[in-house]
């Protein structure tokens, strides 16, 4: 069983194959390699110290090293290396109190979290399998490294990561494991929340987002928020998330759909979301259930208010989520919005044949009748694309002027 491990990477295990030491790649890139996937990150793991590691190599950064990590930068790229370590006692429920450096492969394996994640390999020794994981991966189930409660006490975050991956990989849970999860969910209420927040986006991302309901059935909702323990109960069909684009705002607003777009932002905020995805979030969930007519100027009012990225994902989502009866009339939206970019169609006030500094140009002066006016003229636009020219927006806006005077 051959691993195809990228050049550089190689090149800096021979380095410390060379020098004296052992060196594997280790954890999710194996996984993956295993499953013929192409993994994100090749890790390396060596029985060399931190110090070592530094005297090796020339170009290092101490990203870790208090936990026996440093970053070797080889070709503009940096790839982890971490010394063989042993945990200390867990005091937070989600860091050790103390590092440990060890000469054994076998007792840095042995903290690992799951099965398929706690394998090693080399060129020199092929695959390095002391826990069953490619058993695991054969019977595609998640299994804790030894005791499940011993794992998942150490770090309550694990819990989060199990039903995770079952949703990425498509797997089950092993019976001792899924229990396990119930009994140290109380934990989750140590963890930070940003760290909870990219386990569920990547849960909510992978090709299994309905798995979200593990998270609800497990008990763990409380403990991560009350707010989202109660959108936990109005949770149904999470299996249709799937259908959703791979984009986070519309992953999580597929999930929060049926919230008040308050509570929405509320959830997300806790869950320390970035300020783009909670707009974009709440914009969907105010918007999906209003069906928009088929009818040109009411869809470039729609379109006014949004970004035309985010006008076509608010027809995607409705076209998952919506009733059929309404689907029939999304077709013809759709038709008439590639009219309507097709044409060039003003649906942006800054597009506008007339801005603000031609009025005052004009002799208007600015303040709220201006805004006004310059409302008007866009609404007359939104309903009539060809009156975007300079000389009839002019004209319009001395009459709008007259009627105010």
């Amino acid at each position: 069983m051959k691993i195809q491990i990228p050049e550089a990477a190689r090149r800096i295990m021979e380095q410390l194959n060379t020098s004296g030491f052992e060196a594997y790649v280790v954890g999710g890139c194996v996984r993956d390699s295993l499953l013929g996937r192409q993994p994100e990150d090749w890790d390396i793991t060596t029985s060399a110290k931190p110090e070592q590691v530094k005297e090796i190599f020339n170009r290092t950064v101490d990203t870790g090293i208090q936990h026996g990590t440093v970053t070797v930068l080889v070709d503009h790229e940096g790839y982890e290396v971490t010394t063989y370590r042993i945990d200390g006692e867990y005091e937070d429920g989600r860091h050790p109190k103390s590092v440990e450096f060890t000469g054994s492969l076998l007792e840095d394996l042995r903290r690992r979290d799951f099965t398929i994640n706690a394998m090693a390999y080399s060129d020199r020794e092929g695959l390095v399998d002391a826990f069953d994981g490619v058993q695991d991966l054969e019977g595609q189930v998640i299994r804790c490294v030894g005791n499940a409660l011993d794992r998942f006490t150490e770090d309550a975050l694990r819990i989060l990561r199990a039903i995770r991956f079952s949703a990425q990989l498509g797997f089950g849970m092993e019976e001792e494991t899924r229990a396990a999860i119930s009994v140290i969910a109380p934990n989750m209420a140590k963890v930070s929340k940003e760290r909870i927040q990219v386990e569920l986006t990547k849960l909510l991302l992978s090709d299994h987002p309905g798995r979200l309901k593990d998270v609800y059935e497990n008990g763990i909702g409380p403990f991560i928020s009350e707010y989202f323990e109660a959108a936990g109960k109005r949770l149904f069909e999470a299996e249709r998330i799937a259908e959703l684009p791979l984009k986070k705002h519309m992953r999580w607003s597929g999930f929060l759909r049926l919230e008040e777009s308050e509570d929405a932002v509320r959830i997300l905020r806790d869950l320390k979301l970035d300020n783009e995805t909670i707009h974009q979030t709440k914009t969907l969930v105010s918007l999906w259930k209003t069906e928009i007519p088929a009818h040109k100027p009411a869809i470039r009012e729609v379109m006014s208010r949004l970004s035309p990225e985010l006008f076509q994902d608010l027809l995607c989502f409705q076209k998952v989520f919506c009733q059929s009866s309404y689907k029939i009339r999304l077709k013809m939206v759709e038709q008439y919005l590639e009219e309507i970019l097709r044409d060039g169609d003003c649906i942006c006030l800054k597009d506008m044949a007339v801005t603000g500094r031609e009025l005052i140009g004009a002799g208007m002066k600015p303040g709220p009748e201006m805004g006004a006016v310059l409302n008007r003229l866009f609404q007359l636009v939104l309903e009539n694309p060809e009156c975007n020219n300079r000389e009839y927006l002019m004209r319009s806006a001395q009459l709008f002027l007259k009627e105010q005077g």
